[in-house]
């Protein structure tokens, strides 16, 4: 149990309620004002409101073993060299795998492609303890190479899905990322290096700081410790390093109708294109990967299929044509 002083949250409830779920994001925080101060119990979701896609049981059909919406979270699965998920933050556990038995010199010329209609680059609920990071709601420490710590951080919270990319590349600076993203989000190639920060937090402990990450915009810069941003595919592959690739997929890449929002219905500028033209974008991107060599040097795929981003409908087809073209079921 989370106790906080009476101070530290609004005494209104739509306020404390915003407030709450901007701090802890994919987990739902219930505040109960005690005479010890604000009780806070963190739960998965699990009303409707919450999840914004109406098919989103055809999906689970699919993904099978009659979970509810409250189990979401924490559904995973591996066959050989491709990680499946429904939330993205579990594309984090698959990456502290490959590196807790990567080779030291495969570190230095590390590849991210990422493949993903946001950036994930926020700060996570850990704070910052001289070089260790420690997990704000266990104030268990964090690191990036034991898998183990890892997974706890997700399930307790401190890492979610807006933040997940940011603990790795503290952790590997020296990777570099190239993020292919489709209009409206990204309309023009862009180059940034990214620098590690540090920000205050405002909830737990107003008093610690907590990793951060910030992108600096430096035109036509690759190489380590670089993260380029683009929608054409030709660009993201464009003289790529010769080292080791992960590849991460969010599927709200190819269509984001609803991207987690409630009001989804009444946007203009949306992401929605029909099954035909998602398969045909997969097509794409898996044939520019095979031509250019890419294909064969990924080391590992990380597929997410992001409820209220993705529309459920399209899971199924969605898969099965990119896992076919990937060629990495069961490491073949």
């Amino acid at each position: 149990m989370i106790v906080l002083p009476r101070d530290r949250l609004p005494a209104q409830l739509n306020e404390r309620h915003a407030t709450l779920r901007n701090y802890f994001c994919d987990k739902d925080a219930d505040a109960v004002l005690t005479s010890s101060g604000w009780k806070l119990s963190l739960n998965w979701p699990t009303g409707a409101g919450r999840h914004v896609d109406p098919k989103l049981d055809v999906g689970l059909a699919w993904w099978g073993g009659e979970i509810g919406l409250g189990d979401m979270a924490l559904q995973r699965r591996r066959e050989g060299r491709i990680f499946r998920s429904l939330y993205d933050t579990w594309t984090l556990h698959s990456w502290s795998e490959w590196v807790s038995r990567a080779a030291p010199a495969a570190l230095e010329g590390l590849v991210i492609l990422h493949i993903d209609d946001h950036r994930d680059l926020g700060e996570p609920r850990l704070f910052t303890d001289g070089e260790q990071l420690v997990d704000s709601i266990t104030q268990v420490n964090f690191d990036l190479s034991d898998p183990n710590t890892v997974r706890d951080a997700i399930e307790s919270g401190a890492i979610g899905m807006g933040s997940f990319m940011t603990p790795f590349l503290l952790g590997i600076p020296s990777c570099e990322v190239r993020h292919l993203c489709q209009p409206p989000k990204a309309k023009l190639t862009s180059e940034y290096k990214f620098c590690p920060v540090t920000v205050p937090d405002t909830i737990l402990a107003p008093q610690r700081t907590r990793p951060g990450v910030r992108l600096h915009a430096v035109p036509g810069a690759l190489g380590p410790g670089t993260y380029r941003i683009t929608p054409s595919v030709d660009a993201w592959l464009e003289a790529l390093p010769e080292g080791p690739i992960l590849l991460h997929v969010d599927m709200d890449y190819f269509n984001n109708r609803y991207d987690g929002d409630s009001d989804w219905l009444s946007r203009t500028d949306i992401l929605d294109p029909p099954i035909e033209a998602i398969c045909a974008k997969i097509d794409e991107i898996v044939e520019a990967l095979d031509r250019t060599g890419a294909l064969s040097r990924i080391e590992d795929v990380a597929i997410a299929f992001s409820p209220g981003f993705f529309p459920a409908e399209f899971w199924a087809r969605a898969d099965t044509r990119l896992a076919n073209g990937l060629r990495l079921v069961n490491g073949s």
